[in-house]
């Protein structure tokens, strides 16, 4: 993951400026002028989450987390509603894994109790300001930032049994706040942009264990996603 973010900042600085080097004839010189326009989006993303710890019966507890690659897939409404400034609500899908190893003193934990493999599904619904430069003959660099709803279908929340039985529970809803950065390029037919953006969690995603004094969940204050999403736009 860390090589696919490293080649893409590269190639989203590299750009525009080898742009530079000769004037191009401009493609779509009329794309920018319609009031919406809509288009599709594919990218990888790779969640992670942030722990913070709280006093508890199990003073020693480290937790580790491995995320692996997941994908997005969805689609977008951009409404201009300045000439450097859009409004986007990208609605889509988002999948990922995390590994969770729990590594504390409790004689509760057995090699495989201290293992929770999480994955999850969300309905992701973003809406999103996107600040663009002036085009420079076919490219466009611009930043953007916004708030998301996701639906986390893998949750678990209403489900009684908890880490004793086996299942580490989530919260169905949850916030973002995500920004980013990315270039729009004007191909022949379309425009494609890639981009980076970093996705932070508002609430405690966490549901906690039944019992108060879980070697799972009481040593937890706050569990929330902090992911990078790499997303490339058709539109």
């Amino acid at each position: 993951m860390k090589k696919i973010v490293f080649f893409v900042v590269c190639f989203l600085l590299v750009l525009p400026a080898s742009s530079q080097i000769r004037r191009n004839v401009d493609n779509l010189p009329t794309f920018d002028e319609p009031k919406i326009h809509y288009g599709f989006y594919l990218g990888i993303n790779q969640n992670d989450f942030k722990v913070n710890y709280r006093p508890s019966n199990f003073p020693n507890t480290v937790i580790e987390i491995k995320p692996t690659s997941g994908f997005n897939v969805g689609l977008i409404t951009d409404l201009k509603i300045h000439k450097n400034i859009n409004l986007r609500f990208e609605p889509g899908l988002m999948s990922n894994s995390k590994t969770i190893y729990f590594n504390n003193s409790s004689s509760l934990l057995t090699e495989r109790d201290s293992v929770r493999e999480i994955g999850s599904t969300y309905l992701h619904l973003p809406l999103i300001l996107k600040f663009s430069t002036d085009r420079w003959n076919n490219v466009r660099p611009y930043v953007l930032a916004g708030v998301s709803y996701d639906h986390n279908f893998s949750s678990n929340q209403e489900n009684s049994d908890d880490n004793y039985s086996g299942e580490f529970r989530m919260k169905t809803k949850n916030f973002m706040y995500e920004v980013g950065f990315g270039v729009d390029i004007y191909l022949s037919f379309f425009k494609f942009s890639p981009s980076i953006r970093g996705l932070f969690a508002m609430n405690r995603e966490l549901i906690d264990d039944n019992n108060n004094d879980s070697p799972w969940t009481s040593p937890i204050n706050s569990f929330s996603t902090r992911g990078i999403f790499i997303s490339f736009a058709f539109e």
